[in-house]
């Protein structure tokens, strides 16, 4: 029997100074509620994180409306399909940051790190160097369990348990990315635009972060040099490469329960 994929999974995020934030709540709320939308949405001064899953005329009718509003004209959106809601409830929160990191001076808004898109990393990354030359390596900045799940081979993973480690982490392990261009990476991109900032503000040269994570990777460029499948943090536990959703209850519950959305 064929299963019907008819949910439609949205993940996006955008660094922007926001303000106003209890009105933008309400009215987000208000949004994705009228059109049964499922999800976490999580604002702060930095910006906004979205992951909501409904039918795909309300997904889009939302996007729609919420891009009538300047500061979200230009978000940029990744999709991917699932037989069932993969969400329990709308959650709307307003948070310190989008994504923790306990350090406020980084501040993407103010300027990204240099990112490259999938074609350019599975293009160094079949050849091992980049453009000059000179090797890459890929920086797992997700935390130890979803690395577990699937990951770039041979990716470098310092196996942290929550991002407010990963700045220790670089520290301790800065002289392994001398000499290389480091490309960091994550489920959507926030992760890793955040981590590659702070290297950059570390001192670490040519680094990089790929722009829109593992899940743009996938669809543009499918598996390859990726081994396993990307974990959500959702009801469908991960996605292979194909984005759809891959649930091996008895493999996955040992690594985390199912649990609202915190980060991609």
């Amino acid at each position: 029997m064929i299963r019907i994929m008819q949910i439609l999974n949205i993940a996006a995020y955008k660094f922007i100074t926001l303000d106003g934030l209890p009105a933008l709540q309400g009215a987000l709320r208000d949004a994705a509620q009228s059109r049964a939308l499922r999800g976490t949405v999580l604002l702060a001064e930095e910006g906004i994180n979205l992951f909501l899953a409904g039918g795909s005329s309300d997904i889009h009718d939302f996007l729609a409306w919420l891009r009538l509003d300047a500061r979200f004209q230009d978000l940029k959106v990744k999709e991917s399909w699932s037989t069932a809601q993969p969400f329990r409830k709308l959650l709307v929160k307003i948070k310190p940051e989008i994504i923790r990191m306990d350090h406020p001076a980084i501040r993407p808004a103010a300027g990204r790190a240099p990112s490259v898109d999938a074609k350019t990393l599975k293009r160094w990354l079949d050849t091992g160097q980049d453009d000059n030359g000179r090797p890459v390596v890929t920086l797992d900045t997700r935390n130890d369990f979803e690395a577990d799940v699937g990951s770039f081979r041979n990716a470098l993973d310092w196996r942290i348990s929550k991002f407010t480690e990963f700045p220790q982490a670089l520290l301790d392990h800065r002289h392994e990315l001398q000499g290389k261009t480091v490309v960091s990476f994550c489920t959507g991109g926030i992760r890793c635009e955040k981590a590659a900032i702070f290297m950059r503000e570390a001192g670490v040269e040519n680094v990089f972060q790929l722009d829109g994570g593992i899940l743009k990777y996938f669809e543009d460029k499918g598996h390859a040099h990726f081994d396993g499948e990307c974990f959500v943090f959702d009801e469908r536990r991960a996605v292979d490469a194909a984005l759809a959703p891959r649930i091996d209850v008895g493999a996955l519950s040992d690594i985390r329960p199912v649990q609202t959305v915190k980060c991609w």
